[in-house]
């Protein structure tokens, strides 16, 4: 098994940077793999200490196989920056591994991720492998689904041949077909509503335009059933996080199987998202976690 490279796009957040680099050497392929780091350009003065801090940590890790670091002249945006820098790495290399600067992974995250790889790696309907799970019990320690997360990922040349980064035609094409209930999670997320915002400025995300692209190509996700995959960027700190605790998880800390018995989307555990969307989006949920946030203030 060739192991896949590991791209970590950062920005200007060096104690998130640091945690999730401590993270990944943690994790016994680290050293077996190449590291490609992507730090993105200041918009100012405002940010500019912060983006040469994490740049000073970047260039002063160790404990990769190599380590290769982009450091752009201009800020790109995090749409920009994991779109160029994911087409650049997987045209020379097949194959990638995609973490931001707000991820802590599990000990046993990239032998998930590169297990999975190896293993669907020419099944033409499963396009992408994903290492965080939403906090629900009893799912399988693998599932596939149709539907793509963007916290420590993966996916192949094939199938990102297969991205349409042109929001307005991917859209139409859902409302089209009318597949929008079903890419709802029966009406349960609004993500067609965020690739409509997408399409108007309202947000420049590539993770939901990557998610409609394979979901109208009829592809699945290798998703870890037990989540691999922390996010500590809920402290307000990022460009587009705000302060939450839906998502909250525990690193599941052994490896997970991959007993994955037919390429076909496992219903019963698209339900089990669905009831969870359906729980932690409704009108009444919103409201309690905003006055959960008011009395934290």
């Amino acid at each position: 098994m060739s192991l896949a490279p590991i791209l970590l796009f950062t920005y200007n957040r060096p104690s998130h940077t640091r945690q999730t680099l401590n993270a990944l050497l943690g994790n016994e392929l680290s050293n077996e793999s190449e590291l490609f780091l992507f730090s993105d350009g200041y918009k100012g003065i405002e940010d500019k200490n912060e983006v040469m801090e994490v740049r000073q940590l970047v260039r002063s890790i160790k404990g990769f196989k190599k380590i290769h670091i982009t450091e752009h002249g201009v800020n790109l945006g995090l749409a920009k920056s994991i779109i160029e820098g994911v087409t650049q790495v997987i045209e020379t290399h097949g194959k990638v591994i995609v973490l931001e600067d707000d991820l802590i992974t599990s000990s046993y995250f990239l032998t998930f991720m590169n297990d999975a790889l190896d293993m669907f790696e020419k099944e033409e309907r499963v396009g992408h492998v994903h290492g965080y799970c939403y906090p629900l019990p009893e799912l399988p320690d693998a599932f596939l689904i149709k539907w793509t997360g963007s916290w420590g990922w993966g996916t192949w040349k094939r199938a990102w041949q297969q991205f349409n980064p042109n929001g307005r035609a991917l859209l139409d094409e859902i409302e089209r077909r009318k597949l929008t209930n079903q890419f709802d999670f029966n009406g349960k997320y609004p993500y067609t509503r965020m690739l409509r915002r997408q399409v108007r400025g309202g947000n420049n995300s590539w993770a939901i335009r990557w998610n409609a692209s394979l979901f109208l190509n009829d592809m699945l996700s290798v998703n870890a059933g037990k989540s691999l995959v922390e996010n500590i960027g809920f402290d307000g700190s990022g460009t587009h996080s705000s302060s939450q605790n839906i998502y909250t998880t525990t690193l599941y800390s052994e490896k997970l199987s991959i007993d994955i018995p037919s390429i076909e989307e496992n219903h019963t555990v698209r339900r089990s998202i669905e009831r969870y969307y359906g729980k932690t989006n409704s009108f009444w949920a919103k409201v309690r976690r905003r006055i959960q946030r008011h009395l934290k203030i």
